[in-house]
């Protein structure tokens, strides 16, 4: 699953792993009841609501994706502890060179396996990867139902206010 990312970015999305769908189509959050590209919209990050094929265009807008783990599962807890913590180890790798200002990782669950941070909630961290500081946002899974659309986007959008600052 490539990523989409450049030097620099204002904020680089960190998803848990690739789904069965964006592995087949080679596409970030692809799966139809995803909702991270209708919140990034609603967020304020997109003038318009970008589909998964027109992932690319993110970098125009000085956003980018990557994910914590590379192997694609039908669902993020089929990963094992080993394969978060390998994931976060090369996730901060990749932050130190590419330097964006902002990681932003989508899955407080995700967040807390791969950086052994067992207490972290959605919001900004204390962490930073060299000058980067790090926010973990909710999962946008369909699967993830304490967190609607609305809710997310107005999470997003704390992060987007952040990011422009």
């Amino acid at each position: 699953m490539p990523d989409v990312v450049a030097d620099g970015l204002r904020v680089l999305f960190c998803g848990i792993n690739p789904g069965l769908m964006s592995a087949a189509t080679g596409h970030h959050f692809a799966r139809p009841g995803n909702r991270f590209w209708p919140v990034l919209h609603l967020s304020g990050f997109t003038p318009r609501l970008l589909k998964p094929s027109e992932q690319r265009e993110l970098l125009s807008y000085g956003l980018g994706i990557t994910n914590v783990v590379a192997r694609p599962t039908a669902r993020a807890d089929e990963l094992s502890a080993r394969e978060y913590q390998e994931g976060g180890r090369l996730l901060a790798l990749k932050v130190a060179r590419l330097r964006p200002r902002w990681l932003a990782v989508v899955g407080v669950t995700a967040y807390r396996a791969a950086f052994d941070d067992r207490k972290a909630q959605v919001g900004p961290q204390e962490r930073t990867i060299g000058d980067t500081r790090v926010w973990v946002l909710p999962n946008p899974s369909g699967l993830n139902a304490h967190w609607t659309a609305q809710t997310m986007a107005e999470e997003f959008a704390r992060l987007r206010v952040a990011a422009e600052a």
